[in-house]
């Protein structure tokens, strides 16, 4: 079953749900719906270590390790 089928079954059961139905549905897809997780702008801190990481790099490639 696609995704968009899904959805469309999912929104017909909605649909057709009473709303004391709804009301205790709405706390659970709340959930649901919010992003496994959110990517956070770096601090100034976190910048300038990177920053300075990369120029370690440049200066001397052979000092840092794959992660393979």
């Amino acid at each position: 079953m696609t995704a968009a089928t899904l959805r469309k079954q999912l929104h017909g059961y909605i649909d057709t749900m009473p709303e004391k139905n709804l009301t205790a549905l709405k706390p659970l897809l709340s959930v649901l719906a919010e992003p496994l997780y959110t990517v956070e702008p770096a601090t100034p801190e976190e910048s300038a270590r990177a920053e300075r990481r990369v120029r370690e790099y440049h200066k001397n490639p052979a000092s840092f390790v794959p992660l393979k």
